[in-house]
């Protein structure tokens, strides 16, 4: 008696494949990741320039913020406000280089789980957005223009 060869189940890629390197091709995969490290970029520094005067002199209003506001459970309201100035500052200056990018990218996500949990849960659509940006260059890396690649880190 004859035995059939196990068949494996016909796969959606062959379908998949002329549109997906179609749309490559208009919109390639690094620009996409180079524009989320852009867009996220810009939100968290921004948002640390506003706690700081000169390159990194914390404000009184700042350390206030983080006394009332801000206040985490865990952390010193100073230690805080550092912290989280500083890698407001740090991370994206990271992501538009492209340079530890996953790291990077890890870190802002860690603040936003934080912002989302004990500052502001109400908040939760922004900050969903804010990780729909992290997750894929999380997964992904930077892409073609980051200097992850230059250097042959990610």
């Amino acid at each position: 008696m004859a035995t059939l060869a196990p068949t494996r189940p016909a796969s959606p890629e062959p379908l998949l494949a002329g549109p997906a390197r179609q749309a490559e091709r208009l919109l390639p995969m690094s620009l996409l990741l180079l524009v989320q490290r852009l867009g996220i970029a810009a939100v968290f520094f921004l948002s640390g320039r506003t706690k700081v005067e000169g390159v990194l002199t914390l404000t009184d209003s700042t350390f206030e913020l983080f006394r009332t506001e801000y206040a985490l459970p865990l952390l010193p309201p100073e230690t805080a406000a550092y912290m989280g100035t500083y890698a407001e500052h740090i991370f994206p200056i990271l992501l538009v280089l492209g340079l530890f990018t996953r790291g990077a990218a890890i870190g802002l996500l860690g603040m936003t789980l934080v912002i989302e949990i004990f500052v502001y849960p109400d908040a939760w659509p922004t900050h969903l957005s804010w990780a729909g940006l992290l997750l894929p260059l999380i997964a992904l890396g930077g892409g073609r223009f980051a200097l992850d690649r230059l250097f042959r880190i990610a």
